[in-house]
């Protein structure tokens, strides 16, 4: 794509503008680090755009304190570009076990999808970052064909960001935008933890 010039342009009846300013469903997925980073990162764009942005969280815990969120909320409160509401669905479901029963995560899950649903159908955000949204999917907690539906036929101009591993084949046909994040190498491979500034 030489100079952000599209290489064709389709026959499909509309102006530039008009396909310029579709609302897009975008998937970060794949075994590589950077997929949420790189969705608050497209999240600082809206909020400078002026547009109302939510987060809503999945998996990583409630507890944990991660620079995105804070840096958002600020920016959010900051009474310039758009205002920030951060989700957190319940206390959190991650790789690592936490307490509470799986059955309590999945309502969690649920109940976090049905807030979506309803701010979807509302024209709430102009622009969602659903974090970890693929696990929920993975384990069976969402049905796929209710998110794939949902979110191919939201109305209005919002655009929609799906973080997470191993995002389900009809989610990624689905999309307009899908980047799989490779990993060549991680300081884990040797035995390093993450660390402040690099994973929160």
């Amino acid at each position: 794509m030489p100079r952000g010039k599209p290489e064709s342009v389709p026959d499909d009846g509309l102006t530039t503008r008009q396909r310029r300013n579709r609302p897009l469903l975008i998937v970060h997925t794949g075994p590589g680090k950077g997929k949420s980073t790189a969705a608050f990162g497209m999240a600082l764009r809206a909020w400078n755009q002026g547009w109302p942005v939510g987060v809503f969280q999945f998996v990583k815990s409630a507890k944990w304190r991660i620079g995105e969120e804070r840096a958002l909320r600020v920016l959010g409160g900051s009474g310039e570009g758009g205002p920030v509401a951060w989700h957190k669905m319940g206390e959190g479901w991650s790789w690592i076990q936490r307490p509470g029963s799986e059955d309590d995560h999945a309502a969690d899950a649920r109940e976090g999808w049905a807030q979506i649903k309803r701010d979807l159908a509302a024209e709430t955000y102009r622009f969602y970052v659903l974090d970890e949204f693929t696990y929920p999917i993975k384990w069976g907690w969402l049905d796929l064909d209710d998110v794939v539906e949902t979110l191919t036929a939201r109305p209005g101009v919002q655009h929609v960001v799906v973080t997470g591993r191993d995002a389900p084949d009809r989610l990624v046909a689905a999309a307009d935008l899908v980047t799989e994040m490779g990993k060549v190498r991680h300081p884990m491979d040797a035995g390093q933890k993450g660390q402040r500034g690099i994973e929160w």
